[in-house]
C-alpha cells in the first residue's frame, strides 16, 4: 500500500489517526488513509489564513500559470490517478480516465477568465467602478461520486480569484485528492492549498470555523442544510450543490428504439451515482410499452463488474451505506411497480446491483419521490404532457430535467416550464466548465462553473468617486 499524507502548510504530514479505504468492487481494504484531527483542521485553516494576503496580491497572470502547471501535473500522472480513482470509487477505468483528464481541462478553462474592473458609470459628476476581491479562506467539501471533477468545480475558480483553500474529500474516496496534493504541493506557495481528511466528523468544525469565509459544498440536501445552519452564525458565504430527482419527459413523437440508449446512459452513468442523472422517466402512454421493453433489454445486456476489468460498463455502488439504501428502495418498488429488468445483486464480493428498470409505478412511491442515487430507473406512464411537467415540478428538488421530442419547438416550450436549474432537450446531464450550473428549490444555492461560478468566490466592492 502506498503511503498517503495530508497537505498542511505546504508539508506532507501524517494524520493524527488513520482510516481504512475499501475498494467497493472487492470489499477489501485498498489503503490506510490519514485521518485528520480537529487540531490538524485548525492548523490547515491557520496555514491558509497566513498564506492568503500574499496570494491575494499575486498578479492574476501568475495565479493562472499555477493553474496551468497543476493541469500539466494531472495529465502527466493521468494513468496512475485514473487507476487509483477506479480502485477507490468503483467506476470503469475508461470513465475514470475521462474524469482525470476532464479535471485538467477544468483547470485550464478557468485560466481563460479574468476579473476586470467594471466601469458602471463615468459621467461629468462621478465615476463608479465595480471591483472583485477575494474572500479569504475557502472550505471546499467534495463528495464520493466524482472526487476529482467536482473538486475542479471549486478549486480552480477559488484559487484564480485569489483565495486560499482547505479541501476536504469524502472519507470513502480520499486517495485521489491526497495523491493530487502530493503531485502539486510545490506548485503553489505553502498554505495556499491544504488537504485534510476525516471520517465525516470535521465538516461541522470546518463550516463553523471563524477564519473560513466561504464554504463550497457538494453533497446531500440533508447535509447541505447542516452546512447552511453552521455557516449562518458568521454570515459566511456558501455555495451548495445538493441532491436532485431529475425528471425526463419523453413525448409521443419519439422513436423508442433510437432514444432508449441515450435515456439509459442518462440514468445509469456511474451506476446512477450522479447528482444530475435522470432519476425518473415519464413516457407517453402511446410508446410506453415499447420504451419499457427497449430499456429492459439494455439493462439485461449491461456488463457489470470491477472497473479495472476490460469490458466493464458499470461498476459497483461506492459504499455499503448507499448499496443498502438502493436495495431497500428496490424492495419497496416491488410492492408499488413491476421490476422488468435487474432488481438483484451480483453473486460475488462487491457492492454490485444490476441496472434495474421498474414500470407500472407512479408518483407517491418512494422510488419516484426520493433520490435513489443508484442504478434503478422508475418509468412512469402519462397521457397529457402538461400533466407530466406538473408532476416533474412537484418534487422539492430542482437540479436538472430534460424533454425528449422530434419537434424542437414543442420540446422548447415544455422545457421553459420546468422548475430546475438546468434543462436539456434530447439529451441529459451535459455539463461543461463554461456553462453555469446550479439548482432550484432544495437542490442548492448559488452557481458553479462559468463566469458566474468564478464570481461566487469573490466579494463585490464598489468604488464611487466624485469628480
Amino acid at each position: 500500500m502506498s503511503a498517503y499524507k495530508l497537505l498542511i502548510g505546504g508539508k506532507l504530514v501524517d494524520g493524527d489517526m488513520t482510516m481504512d479505504v475499501v475498494n467497493p468492487a472487492t470489499e477489501e481494504v485498498l489503503a490506510k488513509a490519514p485521518r485528520a484531527s480537529e487540531a490538524q483542521l485548525n492548523a490547515a485553516v491557520a496555514a491558509a489564513k497566513t498564506a492568503f494576503p500574499a496570494w491575494a496580491k499575486t498578479p492574476i497572470a501568475e495565479r493562472k500559470q499555477a493553474l496551468l502547471k497543476i493541469a500539466d501535473a494531472i495529465e502527466a500522472n493521468g494513468a496512475e490517478l485514473a487507476r487509483l480513482l477506479t480502485q477507490e470509487q468503483g467506476k470503469p477505468i475508461g470513465d475514470a480516465t475521462g474524469e482525470v483528464y476532464g479535471t485538467a481541462a477544468f483547470f485550464r478553462y478557468f485560466t481563460m477568465l479574468d476579473l476586470p474592473v467594471k466601469v458602471i458609470e463615468d459621467s461629468e459628476g462621478k465615476k463608479v467602478e465595480a471591483h472583485r476581491k477575494p474572500l479569504g479562506v475557502i472550505g471546499a467539501i467534495v463528495p464520493w461520486n466524482f472526487p476529482l471533477i467536482l473538486m475542479a468545480f471549486k478549486l480552480p475558480p477559488a484559487l484564480l480569484a485569489g483565495n486560499t483553500v482547505v479541501l476536504k474529500p469524502a472519507p470513502t474516496t480520499p486517495l485521489t485528492s491526497l495523491k493530487l496534493g502530493e503531485l502539486i504541493k510545490d506548485i503553489l506557495p505553502a498554505g495556499v492549498l491544504n488537504i485534510i481528511t476525516d471520517a465525516n466528523d470535521l465538516g461541522a468544525a470546518l463550516t463553523a470555523h471563524p477564519d473560513v469565509r466561504k464554504i463550497s459544498f457538494t453533497g446531500s440536501t440533508a447535509t447541505g442544510a447542516k452546512v447552511m445552519a453552521g455557516a449562518a452564525g458568521l454570515l459566511k458565504r456558501i455555495t451548495l450543490e445538493l441532491g436532485g430527482n431529475d425528471a425526463g419527459i419523453v413525448l409521443d413523437d419519439v422513436n423508442p428504439k433510437e432514444a432508449a440508449p441515450k435515456l439509459f446512459q442518462s440514468a445509469f452513468q456511474n451506476s446512477g451515482q450522479v447528482c444530475i442523472a435522470m432519476k425518473r422517466l415519464y413516457v407517453h402512454e402511446s410508446i410506453y410499452d415499447e420504451m419499457c421493453a427497449e430499456l429492459a433489454t439494455l439493462a439485461d445486456n449491461a456488463v457489470i463488474g470491477d472497473g479495472l476489468e476490460q469490458g466493464t460498463q458499470f461498476g459497483p455502488l461506492q459504499n455499503k451505506m448507499q448499496f443498502d439504501k438502493v436495495r431497500e428502495l428496490i424492495e419497496d418498488a416491488k410492492k408499488n411497480g413491476k421490476v422488468i429488468a435487474g432488481g438483484g445483486t451480483v453473486d460475488k464480493p462487491g457492492y454490485f446491483i444490476r441496472p434495474t428498470i421498474v414500470r407500472d409505478i407512479t408518483d407517491g412511491a418512494r422510488l419516484v419521490d426520493e433520490e435513489q442515487f443508484g442504478p434503478v430507473l422508475p418509468v412512469i406512464k402519462y397521457s397529457d404532457p402538461q400533466d407530466a411537467v406538473a408532476r416533474a415540478n412537484a418534487s422539492p428538488y430542482g437540479l436538472g430535467g430534460s424533454i425528449w421530442s422530434s419537434d424542437p419547438k414543442r420540446a422548447y416550450d415544455l422545457a421553459t416550464q420546468m422548475s430546475s436549474g438546468s434543462v436539456w432537450i434530447n439529451k441529459h446531464a451535459d455539463l461543461a466548465p463554461n456553462i453555469p450550473f446550479g439548482g432550484a428549490g432544495m437542490s442548492g444555492l448559488g452557481s458553479e462553473l462559468g463566469e458566474e461560478g468564478l464570481l461566487e468566490f469573490t466579494q463585490l466592492q464598489v468604488i464611487n468617486m466624485a469628480k
